[in-house]
């Protein structure tokens, strides 16, 4: 892997600095590149990534496909190809060795939503009271937190930034940083606003807030930054206190959040907007288009019904 790492460096920092991409995102792409490194350190090819041809790639995607689905042989697929192009970009080399390289047919999986009273089971199933009787502050930040990510579609990501000067609530908006440090300013409703004030002002105080995370909305037990895998515990764990029968997880409330708005006569365009995607076409294949909602359209609103 020797002659990858400054290769592989460059490019973080390009994905960083000119692509704006955010730690995680980088993680991942970067993460493409060792599965390649280490497939080749296996199997006594060494080769720079300037001098690699595509039968070394055919051959590893090959042995990968063995142990990945094809969802995810696509993304690493996606991944290896814009780190190719990256090195031509930067005159390493002339061509990609991606070139040929066809990612599998995965077909489009549309994702589990949750109906507003699965949502209403979950979040009546935080305790707000510990075992003595006293108020939880855990099951009050708990509480705000699930109706925030329910109430304005976040991104679990999203949620966890989430900065007590990103609120504007006189003017009812906070104000949301997205993928690509892209920031945008959604509408949040009255019940999720009461909750976050209260939470803010009454239960935030009780944690021993560190130093760098005096404008942290949502803080750990420790007073710092709730880390996203602690969402996903939170969220799976109140799941099966309610012997919820489906696999879910932040990004479900989000799923939700879009497929109720257009449940109720929301256009594609602001859900767009709200969720932050830059094309509409991942909003259309986000919320769930079902056959059911579209003969209600249809019938609701078609001249020639």
């Amino acid at each position: 892997m020797g002659k990858w790492i400054s290769f592989i460096k460059s490019y973080q920092s390009y994905l960083r600095i000119e692509r704006g991409l955010s730690l995680n995102t980088i993680g991942n792409y970067t993460l493409d590149i060792e599965k390649l490194c280490s497939f080749l350190d296996d199997n006594g090819i060494d080769v720079s990534p300037v001098k690699i041809g595509p039968e070394h790639i055919q051959q590893f995607i090959y042995d990968i496909s063995k142990t990945i689905n094809p969802r995810s042989q696509a993304r690493l697929i996606s991944g290896l190809k814009s780190f190719f192009n990256y090195l031509i970009f930067e005159d390493y080399r002339k061509d990609s060795p991606m070139e040929l390289i066809e990612p599998p047919r995965t077909g489009r999986k549309l994702p589990d939503t949750l109906s507003l009273s699965e949502i209403d089971q979950l979040i009546s199933a935080i305790a707000l009271k510990d075992k003595k009787g006293a108020d939880s502050i855990e099951g009050y930040r708990n509480e705000s937190m699930l109706e925030t990510l329910y109430g304005c579609g976040l991104r679990v990501s999203e949620l966890v930034d989430l900065k007590i000067s990103d609120l504007f609530f006189d003017e009812g908006f906070i104000r949301v940083t997205g993928k690509g440090n892209k920031q945008r300013f959604l509408p949040i409703g009255s019940h999720t606003r009461k909750l976050i004030d209260s939470y803010k002002d009454h239960i935030r105080t009780a944690f021993p807030i560190q130093k760098g995370h005096e404008d942290t909305l949502f803080l750990n037990r420790r007073g710092r930054k709730l880390t996203r895998a602690m969402v996903f515990t939170i969220i799976r764990n109140l799941a099966e206190k309610i012997s919820l029968n489906k696999s879910i997880s932040p990004h479900t409330f989000r799923h939700s959040f879009a497929t109720h708005l257009l449940e109720n006569g929301a256009d594609l365009r602001s859900i767009q907007l709200m969720l932050g995607h830059e094309s509409i076409t991942t909003t259309e294949i986000y919320v769930h288009l079902d056959r059911k909602h579209l003969t209600q359209v249809i019938n609701a609103f078609h001249p020639r019904k």
